[in-house]
Parts: structure tokens; C-alpha cells; sequence
């Protein structure tokens, strides 16, 4: 049961997550940059979609961290 839960934790947010830690994936956003890489347009919409709620509140918690931090590029 631990083992799942360390997994579930380790995958939510992916949107949130690439769009910090992979460069060029922030597209200069500096708020919500998990949000808002889910909702671009591309061939894997349908399964980011199902990210959009975690990336949403992983972007929350790291809202003082963006607004320090700057546009992610």
C-alpha cells in the first residue's frame, strides 16, 4: 500500500513537473505552467486532460515558489 501511494504521489502533477524541470516546456508561463501545458494542443490532449486536476493543485502549492522563480522557458 505504501509502494502505491509513493506512486500515485510520484506521477501526480506530471504537467506541472515537465513544464519546471524539462527547458522549452514552460513556454514562458510563469503562473500555472502544469495547467497550461495540459491544455495545449497536441496528440496526447485526452490523457493530459486527466492530469489537469492534479497539475492544478501541485501549481497552487508551488505558486510562491513561480513567483519567485520567474517565466519558466
Amino acid at each position: 500500500m505504501m509502494v502505491g501511494a509513493l506512486i500515485a504521489l510520484m506521477l501526480s502533477g506530471c504537467g506541472s513537473i515537465i513544464s519546471r524541470a524539462v527547458p522549452g516546456q514552460g513556454h514562458g508561463n510563469q503562473y500555472y505552467p502544469g495547467v497550461q501545458w495540459d491544455v495545449r494542443d497536441g496528440p496526447w490532449r485526452v490523457l493530459t486532460i486527466l492530469d489537469l486536476p492534479l497539475s492544478l493543485v501541485v501549481d497552487t502549492m508551488l505558486l510562491p515558489v513561480d513567483a519567485h522563480h520567474g517565466p519558466y522557458e
